[in-house]
């Protein structure tokens, strides 16, 4: 049975972060992001762990980064544990596949999320105000209808336990440099483009996705995770059909499942039922093969 981590940990170095998924380790100059099996949805993370999460996460994050270096430059030192400081040695089994030891960069404040199709937060803003997020588009859209073009739609990054919010790429503008915030855009929409053609040629839909840059010595640098089940939307093509909600090959099938449940959403989530834990890891792991080519993690 595969064992399943919901916490990390390294006495010897000092926590740099606890997110809702991962733990990052300061090591010098650089860190080391491992990730564990936990899930989060609706700015909670849930009791319930998905075997290999971290893995599969870690493992497509590796991918991406090798296959975009060259539209923006990534974080990623190595992923290999032999590569590591002496110190991790006696962790490998915990850190191999799900750790990465990248550089460390100046954060820049905001999610960069760019879209295709008409989905989630960017479908009930534009059932709202006939936008997405300021952006005009046309009338008349279903949900999951393809955008006529892809457009950048930035957030603000929440504190702990608060929820991203929606701006503008003019208020972005205040919140970083503005000839900045213009190569984030330009880099955003560049890097989903490639992503899609790539996808479209595996036979899935790429509906949206979120970014994080940093900056190394004034360098954009990708950084994070890129075009996980975690941070993207995949529908498979063969079964996509606008005007509905497409069966999605990433987290929004436990979205779903807790929509469907009387949680309010205010309190404590409720566990997952097993089912849905193993569909969860099938879809997770299905995307993995699917976009790599590899049979196996």
């Amino acid at each position: 049975m595969v064992k399943a981590y919901s916490e990390i940990s390294i006495p010897e170095l000092p926590l740099y972060k606890k997110g809702k998924v991962r733990e990052v380790y300061e090591i010098e100059d650089k860190l080391l992001i491992v990730a564990s099996d936990r899930i989060s949805a609706f700015d909670y993370v849930l009791p319930s762990l998905i075997p290999d999460k971290g893995k599969i996460l870690t493992q497509l994050s590796k991918f991406w980064f090798d296959f975009t270096s060259l539209v923006c430059p990534n974080h990623l030192l190595t992923d290999e544990i032999d590569e590591f400081p002496p110190v991790l040695f006696k962790y490998k089994e915990i850190l191999e596949k799900r750790s990465m030891l990248v550089h460390k960069t100046e954060v820049l404040p905001v999610e960069c999320v760019v879209r295709g199709y008409l989905s989630g937060s960017g479908w009930k803003d534009y059932k709202t105000t006939g936008k997405i997020s300021g952006v005009k588009v046309h009338s008349d859209l279903r949900e999951a209808d393809r955008l006529e073009e892809i457009i950048f739609t930035p957030a603000t990054k929440a504190a702990e336990g608060e929820h991203d919010q929606n701006i503008s790429f003019k208020e972005m503008q205040k919140l970083i440099e503005p000839e900045l915030a213009n190569k984030v855009k330009k880099v955003s929409l560049e890097l989903f483009q490639k992503a899609s053609f790539h996808a479209l040629s595996k036979g899935i839909i790429l509906a949206d996705t979120k970014f994080e840059f940093g900056l190394l010595k004034d360098e954009l640098i990708l950084i994070d995770e890129i075009f996980t089940p975690d941070s993207s939307r995949f529908w498979p093509l063969a079964s996509y059909s606008p005007g509905q909600s497409p069966p999605s090959l990433d987290k929004q099938f436990v979205r779903n499942y807790l929509e469907s449940t009387d949680w309010d959403k205010e309190s404590p989530p409720p566990p997952l039922p097993q089912s849905i834990i193993e569909q969860t890891s099938k879809r997770y792991l299905e995307i993995y093969n699917l976009l790599t080519g590899k049979n196996e993690l």
